[in-house]
């Protein structure tokens, strides 16, 4: 792997941070457009999450054949999936494979840590500073650092002096970790906790899950893929992608609301849904994300199938979410998670009731009980969509920092840009539809935005783009008017930033379908980049004629 200092990135026109999904297109599709371009990646190779997400049962909710790049048919033609949802080691083979494909990697700095990147207000120009004390010089920065990526430690007391082993999802160790024969603790149950129980529950000698708040689950019913399928798929994918840029993730969406229709058309609706799995579900009817009483209706269902599945009744109401609409967090897909609770070698305990207070040497100590363990896993998310953009000591003009400029929240111009940080560009950020669509179909909708955009700066002799405070502020009233036409804020989710303590409460996601949010973005473009101010250095070269 190449690290930051064997490699030349003077006079760059665009330094990426991360080389995940969002890296790795920006880096093939900003160099196909004659930029000069450069990344860098804290990791030792490409991937983002998925080299980091490695823990047991790890394995992404959007089916495979969809999670994957549309810029090269060849790429959609010779790659092969093995499974209905591809499991991480799959995912990051499959990047590794691109990145070897386009010969990415000669423009990456792998082990290469961004502590910091200003902007030089008199050159236009952004200066990064590495971890290993190196400057890289470049005209734009385009931040490819992952929604998902900066993993959420709790601060319990006595961690350290815990003698056993303990993990975080997020940061899973790359040498195998066996669990035979130990008594295992998980904190958390949102998705990932939800992977990693059912496979840890195979292992352990005991298994003890520790819950604040259950989460809906959907069964996956993942299966293999055979070669029939995929071919029929892939016979089909220009189509398949041209829907997908206008929804999305292509599920089966509904013509009808849940109270359109009689209770055994409903209730046949959704066991169809259940049956067939996965977040497909969420789309039984149409109204379902803004009725709240036809949300009940989807929600009483579920909890029905948890008591149905579940044997002992005291757990199976400890599983059953109340107090947030169904889809409204994150919707979880499983692979017999709530069978796991019938095991004998598995205890649930409610932290809502019986609270950790500490962690010991030989375990975790709760209110009520002290819970003997070998190893605990922390299941504990992230700090979603701002938590590594503000790990970076970011700086725009008059040497403003992000993390002031979003203390009260994040603040964007359709997710790309913010005001008072010229020639900068986050990939899926904090205003755009990010982690509601298929990240891959929003990351290549960005990038090429991106792209187009800096190929009309260079040829009209721009030099500096920045946002119109105000065009900045109609945006988030915009993004907040349609989130508040939703059940979404409803819920203290992530998506609010609720999980993180002192993390100011807002919904930071754009929730109109990715076709409406492109035909925006596109008109925003063609009105000569409406809400962005365009200008030059008085050194520049003249425009061209």
């Amino acid at each position: 792997m190449n690290t930051a200092a064997a490699v030349s990135t003077a006079e760059l026109d665009v330094a990426i941070v991360g080389a995940g999904f969002a890296g790795l297109y920006a880096v093939h599709r900003l160099r196909g457009l004659g930029l000069r371009v450069h990344a860098c990646e804290s990791a030792a190779d490409v991937g983002g999450v998925w080299f980091w997400n490695r823990y047991p049962g790890a394995r992404c909710d959007v089916e495979s054949l969809q999670y994957s790049f549309s810029f090269s048919k060849e790429l959609e033609q010779e790659w092969r999936w093995s499974e209905r949802y591809a499991a991480a080691g799959e995912i990051l083979s499959y990047l590794q494979h691109v990145a070897d494909r386009f010969d990415l990697r000669r423009d990456i700095s792998f082990n290469t840590q961004v502590l910091s990147a200003v902007f030089d207000e008199q050159a236009d120009r952004w200066t990064l500073t590495t971890e290993g004390g190196q400057a890289i010089v470049a005209r734009y920065l385009v931040m490819a650092s992952g929604g998902l990526s900066t993993a959420l430690l709790p601060d319990l007391e006595g961690l350290s002096s815990f003698k056993g082993r303990w993990f975080h999802t997020g940061k899973w160790p790359h040498e195998p970790i066996a669990f035979t024969g130990r008594r295992v603790g998980v904190i958390g149950t949102g998705s990932s906790g939800v992977q990693t129980v059912p496979a840890v529950a195979q292992q352990a000698q005991h298994l003890t899950v520790f819950q604040r708040t259950p989460n809906f689950s959907i069964p996956g019913r993942n299966c293999p893929l055979s070669d029939e399928a995929q071919r029929e798929w892939k016979a089909r994918y220009a189509e398949h992608r041209r829907r997908a840029r206008e929804i999305g993730t292509l599920y089966e969406f509904a013509d009808r609301g849940a109270l359109q229709v009689s209770e055994a058309e409903r209730r046949a609706e959704y066991q169809r849904r259940w049956d067939k799995g996965g977040v497909n579900f969420v789309h039984s009817f149409n109204d379902l994300m803004v009725n709240q009483q036809a949300n009940d209706t989807v929600a009483d269902f579920v909890r029905e199938r948890i008591r149905q599945t579940v044997k002992d009744p005291k757990v199976a109401e400890l599983l059953s979410p109340y107090g947030h609409p169904l889809g409204t967090k994150r919707i979880c897909v499983d692979t017999g998670y709530f069978e796991t609770f019938n095991r004998d070698n598995v205890t649930l305990v409610d932290v809502k009731a019986d609270p950790i207070q500490r962690v010991t040497r030989s375990g975790i100590e709760t209110a009520g009980a002290h819970h003997a363990l070998d190893d605990i896993i922390f299941a504990t998310g992230y700090d979603a969509l701002t938590g590594t953009l503000l790990k970076i000591d970011v700086r725009g003009v008059g040497g403003l920092s992000l993390q002031d400029r979003w203390r009260h929240g994040p603040r964007t111009y359709l997710g790309l840009t913010v005001a008072g940080f010229p020639n900068m560009f986050a990939i899926t950020g904090p205003g755009s539809p990010s982690a509601l669509v298929n990240m891959v179909v929003g990351i290549e909708q960005h990038v090429d935005w991106i792209g187009d955009c800096l190929v009309h700066m260079r040829d009209n002799g721009y030099t500096r783009i920045d946002t119109d405070p105000a065009a900045e502020q109609r945006w988030g009233e915009h993004v907040n008017a349609t989130a508040n036409r939703t059940l979404f804020p409803k819920a203290n989710s992530w998506y609010m930033g609720a999980n993180v303590p002192g993390k100011t409460r807002m919904f930071m996601l754009y929730v109109q379908k990715i076709g409406i949010y492109r035909r925006e973005c596109d008109e925003i473009a063609a009105k000569g980049y409406e809400g962005l101010r365009l200008t030059r250095l008085a050194a520049a070269m003249p425009v061209p004629a």
